[in-house]
């Protein structure tokens, strides 16, 4: 088993498929870090040198926000809004949707 950034990550899956089990990281940011370092996203975890699962992880906690850090970045975005008085703010406040989603018929059990 291969660790990156306290995640274990399998070696029978797809490198793809296991990058979006960190939270943070989507399809789109685990195809986009292939290509950066150069990886087939295809290939086996198993399948990766020592040397590009470092360049992997340094990559990662460089250039993007993930885990607890980015639950971190969310909440303090939230309690801003809400500081600020914004409609976004009151939305979250009150447990309703803050998109513009409708509620008539849907969002009724928060």
């Amino acid at each position: 088993m291969v660790s990156i950034l306290n995640k274990n990550l399998k070696d029978t899956n797809k490198l793809k498929q296991e990058l979006k089990k960190i939270f943070g990281i989507g399809i789109w940011k685990a195809n986009q870090i292939c290509a950066i370092l150069g990886l087939n996203p295809n290939i086996r975890v198993s399948e990766i040198s020592l040397q590009n699962i470092d360049q992997l992880s340094n990559l990662i906690n460089i250039n993007h926000y993930t885990g607890s850090e980015l639950q971190k970045l969310t909440k303090e975005d939230v309690a801003r809004l809400i500081r600020i008085g914004t409609y976004k703010g009151f939305r979250h406040i009150q447990k309703l949707p803050v998109r513009g989603q409708r509620t008539h018929t849907n969002a009724k059990t928060v």
